[in-house]
């Protein structure tokens, strides 16, 4: 019998540390949102990123705003095959690279509001090992939304050990849970096919939906 799950292309991801850089734009009358990344070119170094200016990267970018989204660890432990959705443009900011790796529509609100849906075409592949441990927000339909990376840019005391509590500290709106497992099978996310569905909670740390 056949394995038709995705090509396992890299391993060892859980804790590994990038930045994104969110340029807005507007398209017709609604506004999306170029991801810049730092993925598999460096781990963000914090004097780098510290030095990055928001309002100076949206005139160089020509963008309306820019969102500074980071730095941010993975809480994944693998990458499939990525579909590109956006040509894969590399350039440099600050004298560091970062690859345009994906596109978030954004509507008419370019405000980041936790436990709001957003659509993210980055046509990628997600692997959750069996065994490792996984946090999740469930929302009030019962669809469970899984952590793909933790923040630190809105609190820098947050840690990997700190995530299992990270629930008695949520502003959950009603009907939303927050809660902690492990794996009993791998976890594969597969957005290659169509564009993934995210929440952040307030401390921007982001879940997407399997």
């Amino acid at each position: 019998m056949s394995d038709d799950r995705p090509q396992r292309l890299l391993s060892d991801m859980r804790g590994v540390r990038y930045g994104e850089v969110l340029a807005v734009h507007a398209r017709g009358d609604k506004l999306f949102a170029e991801v810049w990344g730092t993925q598999l070119l460096h781990d963000c170094p914090a004097d780098w990123w510290n030095s990055l200016n928001a309002g100076e990267l949206a005139k160089e970018m020509g963008a309306l705003m820019v969102k500074l989204n980071g730095p941010r660890y993975w809480t994944l432990d693998g990458f499939g095959t990525k579909v590109d959705v956006v040509e894969p443009v590399i350039r440099e900011l600050r004298g560091m690279p970062m690859r345009r790796i994906a596109e978030v529509e954004l509507g008419d609100n370019p405000a980041a509001v936790p436990y709001t849906e957003r659509h993210v075409n980055r046509g990628a592949v997600f692997f959750f090992d069996a065994g490792r441990t996984v946090h999740e927000l469930v929302d009030p339909r019962g669809r469970a939304f899984v952590m793909q990376a933790y923040c630190v840019g809105v609190d820098s005391t947050l840690t990997v050990e700190s995530l299992d509590s990270l629930g008695q500290r949520l502003s959950l709106p009603d009907g939303w849970s927050f809660r902690t497992r492990t794996l009993d099978e791998d976890l594969v996310v597969d957005t290659t096919a169509h564009v993934a569905t995210v929440v952040q909670d307030e401390l921007e740390n982001t879940y997407t939906l399997p």
